[in-house]
């Protein structure tokens, strides 16, 4: 999700949400040449190797779990991130109580939660309620979004540890779906990165726009350290209401 905000929704009044994916790193470094993919060393031409094939879109499993930074640049903000799903199910998790920053979404049982527990120069006390974010929104929707992504290209995320990803860019714009008939708007875009040999391997996801109404710069990003596909625990905090689906 849903850590994956990869995939964060957007609510009035500037909620906490998962929408869409997007991963971007600091320091990243473009290659020619990727060791472990068929087509390392052949001639490139316009970005792109001769005899290039599009990789697979991202796919968010049905169970993982995966632990990384959540960070907000403009507001001096690195914190500790997980993102569990077990069975379609799946919760993010930013911070904590000793942080600047605690929040949670999760997709839980066909619908959208999100409950913000602290953010900076935010009043929360009383503490705010949990939102639930209107209409039907499950793995498979957002899997079908993804599908739509476009790739960008290759890259090498250079850290600690190089990582060889696969940078996709996905969008969702609100309005008229034929451009130029009515006014159109951008409502969420997010950049993904995930593993060259297993699009189900997610790295790190740089999100912006309305969904990120707390942050001043509209733009908030998390990087995973760990991810496998092994199930998590996805619980419904008590503040939420129970889905009705």
């Amino acid at each position: 999700m849903a850590s994956i905000r990869a995939v964060r929704t957007w609510a009035a009044a500037g909620a906490r949400g998962l929408i869409a994916v997007a991963v971007i790193a600091a320091g990243l470094a473009f290659a020619p040449s990727l060791p472990g993919r068929a087509w390392a060393g052949a001639a490139w031409a316009g970005g792109a190797p001769i005899g290039f094939e599009e990789p697979r879109p991202p796919l968010l499993p049905a169970n993982f779990q995966g632990s990384g930074r959540y960070i907000v640049r403009d507001l001096g903000i690195d914190v500790p991130f997980t993102w569990l799903g077990r069975d379609g199910d799946s919760q993010m998790t930013a911070g904590g109580p000793q942080y600047p920053i605690w929040f949670t979404n999760l997709i839980y049982h066909n619908t959208l939660y999100t409950l913000t527990y602290k953010w900076p120069n935010i009043p929360l006390d009383p503490p705010r309620p949990c939102d639930v974010i209107p209409g039907f929104f499950n793995r498979q929707i957002l899997n079908d979004k993804l599908k739509t992504a476009r790739f960008v290209g290759p890259e090498i995320l250079q850290g600690a540890q190089d990582r060889y990803v696969d940078h996709w860019r996905v969008g969702v714009v609100g309005g008229s779906t034929v451009p130029g008939e009515q006014p159109r708007f951008p409502i969420a875009l997010g950049d993904v990165y995930v593993d060259q040999n297993n699009p189900s391997q997610w790295v790190q996801v740089l999100q912006f726009g309305f969904q990120n109404l707390f942050d001043p710069e509209l733009d908030e990003w998390f990087t995973l350290t760990t991810f496998n596909q092994r199930p998590g625990q996805v619980t419904l905090p008590e503040t939420c209401p129970p889905p009705t689906s």
